[in-house]
This record gives structure tokens, sequence and C-alpha cells, in this order.
């Protein structure tokens, strides 16, 4: 035991590792309690034990080794569930967005670095730091949110990933501003060489040799043996990156993607992930060692100025670059409050420009301040991202300005009569539900017009006659092109909560005749929809219980009678309820969703009220709240119940109600 002791004395990471999982243990239960992102916690830890905090950890260069193992599982894990055609597929993203992303960013900072009265070569360190955005953070906030497939998710994903290789030739011009004699053209020469081949090599092993090899893994069906197999993959290729002169980041992105390309790639996800989320958690916590409490205390002002600057400046940026690769407008806004703030790898960097005298140590202070505040925010800004995009739409701006701003954004349209449109329905989305209004709509020949986002939609569709246009209904422009003021009805059929809250407003603006109905996802979400001016608001996971429960009551066959009964009563009931908040804002929703349970319950007692009786004549539903759908007795099933069926001991009943009238019935019938 003693020799134990001595032995974990002697290891300082071991003490450190129980300081910084118990802190941060602490302060991540606070943060939950409080619905604070943990990211933000794991900060906080790392601002507390480090050397300008408590002090509490010693092993600094360890704890910087194993974040750098979390940002390698991190890009390992994105490259496993991307895959080198959905790659290819936005290489436009990639080479040109985040070229001119990066360009665009290094430029703007450098003129206004200068112009504070840095030199040059400085002044151009400054924009490599601030051109580098935060892969770790970015990527695993819209992992945990579901958006790393959506087209702004793949567009924010495509910039990271150029920002991962830039980082390299960024690292060899650093000397070269430092005043440094290297032949940097060479250098990178022999570097492009080098990624070509890693390229190669990485096609190559995701057609041929990973499947094989995993394949043969797999079906050993050792799970140890295939975690291992993983590991050794992810490592082994950021390795060889590395060996070549490339980020180890990058080589886990490449690792990934060639095990995305085999059919294990879910499974290898599975295995992969409580490490990465482990060693990631170091990652966060080093950051956060770096923040001097006291420096930010005593500059405070001009921090929140400079992080304020570096914002606005860094979304601006982002948000032109995808704007000029063909990205909607409000795709660019949602992309550049994704990217604006600094990267990890940006603190890579500073250290090189420490170390080449290009950062004295209060501008390397400030420059931290800066980058872990921009960190900091982000949890926050990517959750309201689609909402500050919408604002951002919305911002008032003369009606010539506007009107040359809606051409932009106004890409081809159907057979859209814009000047008879008048007295129709506006339908945004076109969706399943958009189709199926869009049809009842022409068969009942009421006029209509079409909002829609998939650019492929509209092209088929407005190929096909519909009255079709490509736009974002979130936008007023958008909107006034469909004439939505003379409108009498409009039905928002979008998934995306945060947008259908903008075009609720957005049309309310324009005009408070027009009857909105809106489909939403939940029934928690109905309250805020009918406060903002929607005069209706269907919710799927209502209607999909109703429609779940209807069949099922088909499906045993009870009269259609009763469930259309059933059913109009619970629409009734809760459609009312929902109905009367409006003009009450300050009423609260009391939701009644009937639950509705189906039960086989076995008739375990031979005597009571409803055993050895006709269903005529126990009134099983008015008494009891029950529906009898069928009985098996003696191995067979009957489903052909009427009023002269006896329920008696032994029975199995399928029966269905409310969950507290199940409970009750079983009371009565069987043994406890």
């Amino acid at each position: 035991m003693l020799s134990f002791i001595l032995a974990a004395t002697e290891i300082p990471l071991l003490s450190d590792i129980v300081v910084i999982f118990g802190l941060a243990t602490l302060v991540i239960l606070l943060f939950m309690r409080l619905k604070l992102p943990t990211i933000i916690g794991y900060l906080l830890t790392g601002a507390i034990a480090g050397p300008y905090g408590l002090s509490l950890v010693d092993a600094s260069t360890a704890v910087d080794v194993l974040s750098e193992i979390g940002v390698i599982l991190l890009l390992f894990v994105i490259g496993m569930e991307f895959s080198l055609k959905s790659l290819m597929a936005i290489k436009k993203a990639v080479f040109i967005g985040g070229s001119l992303q990066v360009i665009l960013t290094i430029a703007v900072t450098s003129l206004i670095t200068y112009a504070f009265g840095y030199e040059w070569n400085k002044a151009v360190f400054f924009g490599f730091l601030f051109a580098l955005s935060s892969t770790a953070i970015v990527l695993k906030l819209l992992q945990e949110t579901g958006q790393i497939n959506s087209l702004s998710g793949r567009t924010t994903l495509a910039i990271l990933i150029f920002q991962d290789i830039i980082i390299v030739p960024l690292v060899l011009f650093t000397p070269m501003l430092a005043g440094e004699s290297d032949n940097i053209l060479l250098s990178l020469t022999f570097m492009a060489l080098k990624a070509g081949l890693v390229i190669v090599l990485t096609i190559l092993s995701a057609k041929y040799l990973i499947p094989e090899l995993l394949y043969r893994v797999a079906k050993s069906k050792n799970e140890e043996l295939f975690l291992l197999s993983i590991i050794v993959i992810c490592f082994a290729v950021a390795y060889v990156t590395s060996l070549l002169g490339l980020s180890l980041g990058l080589g886990a992105f490449l690792a990934g993607l060639i095990i995305s390309e085999s059919e294990y790639s879910h499974h290898a996800t599975g295995k992969i992930l409580p490490f990465r989320e482990i060693f990631l958690s170091f990652f966060f916590v080093s950051v956060g060692m770096l923040f001097d409490l006291s420096f930010l205390i005593d500059h405070l002002l001009v921090i929140l100025f400079l992080v304020v600057l570096t914002v606005v400046i860094k979304f601006l940026v982002a948000a032109i670059a995808v704007k000029s690769i063909g990205s909607n407008f409000k795709d660019a806004f949602v992309v550049g409050f994704s990217i604006f703030q600094v990267g990890e790898f940006s603190l890579l960097l500073a250290k090189e420009g420490l170390e080449y005298e290009l950062l004295d140590p209060i501008t390397y202070q400030y420059f931290l301040a800066i980058s872990i505040f921009t960190m900091i925010i982000t949890p926050f800004v990517l959750k309201q991202k689609e909402n500050l995009a919408c604002r951002v739409l919305n911002i008032p701006v003369p009606k010539k300005i506007r009107a040359r701003f809606g051409e932009k954004i106004n890409v081809p349209t159907g057979q859209i009569e814009t000047d008879r449109l008048s007295d129709h329905l506006v339908i945004i989305g076109f969706g399943l539900n958009g189709r199926n209004l869009a049809r009842a709509a022409k068969r009942a020949e009421i006029p209509y017009a079409i909002i829609e986002m998939n650019p492929e939609t509209v092209r088929v569709e407005a190929a096909k006659g519909e009255p079709i246009m490509y736009g974002d209904a979130a936008n007023q422009v958008v909107l006034e092109h469909v004439n939505i003021h003379k409108a009498r009805v409009a039905v928002i059929a979008i998934s995306n909560h945060e947008s259908t809250r903008s075009i609720i407003t957005n049309i309310r603006t324009d005009s408070q005749n027009v009857f909105i109905i809106v489909r939403t996802r939940y029934v928690n979400e109905i309250e805020a929809m009918l406060k903002l001016g929607a005069d209706e608001v269907i919710p799927e996971e209502f209607e999909t219980s109703i429609e779940i429960f209807t069949r099922v009551l088909n499906k045993y066959l009870v009269p259609k009678g009763e469930i259309d009964d059933f059913t109009h009563d619970v629409r009734f009931h809760n459609y009312e309820v929902f109905r009367s908040l409006q003009g009450d804002s300050g009423s609260t929703i009391a939701l009644d969703i009937p639950e509705i349970n189906f039960a086989g319950i076995k008739i375990e007692k031979d005597h009571g009220a409803f055993i050895g009786k006709s269903i005529k004549d126990i009134n099983l539903r008015e008494k009891a709240g029950i529906n009898l759908v069928a009985i098996k007795r003696d191995g067979k099933t009957n489903t052909d119940i009427h009023g002269d069926t006896k329920i008696k001991l032994g029975d199995i009943v399928y029966v269905v109600a409310r969950p507290e009238a199940l409970e009750k019935f079983e009371d009565d019938v069987s043994i406890s």
C-alpha cells in the first residue's frame, strides 16, 4: 500500500487527473442544474485549477498531450460519420469557401492590426491567428444538435476542414515572418506533394485495405480486438501524417474517412465515443488553464471591445465567403454565426509566435482572453444561430436596397403570376405535407403559391408547372413576392422551429388578416407559436398519436363510429385548450394528451362486477372506461365481441384504456 502511495506521488499526472475530474464533476453538476453548456464548465475548471487560478495542477504539459488526444478522437469520429463521397460533394465549399474565408480574414485582420500600429509582419501573423476557428467546439455542438448533415452544417465542416489543412503552411510561414531565411517555397512544394500522397493512400486504403481488415476482425467476434484495430488505425494514420509534417488532426480525420467507407463505421463510432469524451474534456480544461483571471479583470473593457470586433469581422468574412459559393444569405449567416470564434489551433500557432517573438507576453494574454471569450460564447450563439440569421435578414433597410437584396436571394421560380395572386393559399415547405396540400388545393381550384428552400425540389416541381419559388420564407422579400398581404391562408409546413417563429412574425408584420396554420413537431411548441400570431398549430406528435391509436383500435375491430367519436372528443378537448390561449398572453397551456395503453389481462377471479355477466349488462366502457377488443379462451382468440359475450375465469382479455382505468380493472379481475 505504501509503495502504491509513493508511486502516485512520483506521477504528478495521476494527482492532476484526480483534481481535474473531481473539480470538473462538481462544476458540471452545477452547470447542468443551471442548464449551461458543459464546455464552459470544463473551461471554468481549467481556469480554477490552472496556474492563474488556484494552481492545483502541475503537469500542464501532460494535460496538453491528453487534450491533443481528445482533439484527435473528435476529428476521427467526425471522419467516420462523414464519407469520401460526401467530402467530394462539398469540395467547392472546402477549397473555394475555405480559402476565401482564410484569405479574407487574414487580409482584414492584418489591415486593422497594422492600423493599430503593429509592424506588417506581426499584423499578418495576427491574421493567421484569427483566420482559424474552433473545430473541436463547433463540431461537438453540431454533432450534439444533429445538424452536422444540414446544408449549413456541411458548409461549416468544409471550411473547418480547410482551416485544418491550411494550418501547416501557416506554421511554415511563421518563421519567414519572423525574418528567418528558410526556403518557404520549396517547403510548401514538398508539403503539397506529401499531402497528395496521403490523400491517394487514404483513397486506396478506404477502398481496398481497411474494409477487408475490419471484415476479418469482425468475423473473429472479439470486441476487444475490434476496438484495438480501430484505435490503431486512428493513431497510425495520424502518426504518419505528423511524420510528413501534416497535422495530427488532419490524419485522424482521414483515418475516420477510411473507416467510414466500410459497413463497420457505426459500430466503430459507438466504441470510440466514450474515449473521445474523456480525452476531449482535457482539451477544454487545458484551454481554461491558460486564462489569467487577473489580467482579464484589469483589462476587461478593452478585451470586450476586441471580442466584439473579432466576432463581427469573422462573422462578416465567413458570410461573404459562403455566399460567394452560391449559398443563400440565411445559410451564409448561419455559417458566420458558427465559426466566429478563435480556434484551438490558433492557440498552438500563438505559442510559435511567442517563440519567434512575433507576440510579446502582453499581446499574448490579450489574444488568449479574446480566444477563450469567443469560445465561451460559442455554445450560446450556435444554439440561436438560426434565429440570429433570420434577425440579420430582417434588419430594416431602405426599400431600394431591399429590392436589390431580394433579387440576389430569389433564385428560380415556377409559373407564379404574382400580379394575379389574391385571396390565395401560401404553402411554405414542399415536403409530404406541402405536396398533399397543393394536390388538394389544385383539385378544389384554390389558387396557391409555394415557397421552398431545396433548389433541386424547386427545379423539378417548376418543370412540372407548380407555382413554386426558391427562397427563405423567414425573409420579408420572399414573402412579399407571393403577395402574402393578399393571401387568405398561409400554411407553414417546415421542421425548423426557429425559422417557423421568424416566418410567423414576418407574416404578421405584413398582415393581420392572413390565417396562419403551422405544422410543428411537438406539443410543447404550440403555446409559443400561438402567442407569435399563429391561428392554428397542429403538432405532429399529437396527430401521430391519434393516427396510431386509431389504426390499432381498427386492427382490434373496435367499431369505426366509436373510434371516430373518441378521436373527435380528443381533438376537440385538446385543441380547444390550445385555442383558448389566443389573446391571453398571461395564460399557461395545460395539456391533457390521452395516454392510451393496450394490454392483455388474465381473469383470475371467479366473481366480481365484470365476471360471468354479458357485456351489454355490465356497461364495461361506461363503468370502467375500458374497450374490450378480444378474448382468448381455451387457446383460441375470439374477436367477435358482441353484447352477449361474457368474461369468465381463466380468460385473457385484450383491452384498450387509460393507464389508471387499466390498473383499476386489473385489480378487479386479478389476484395481486
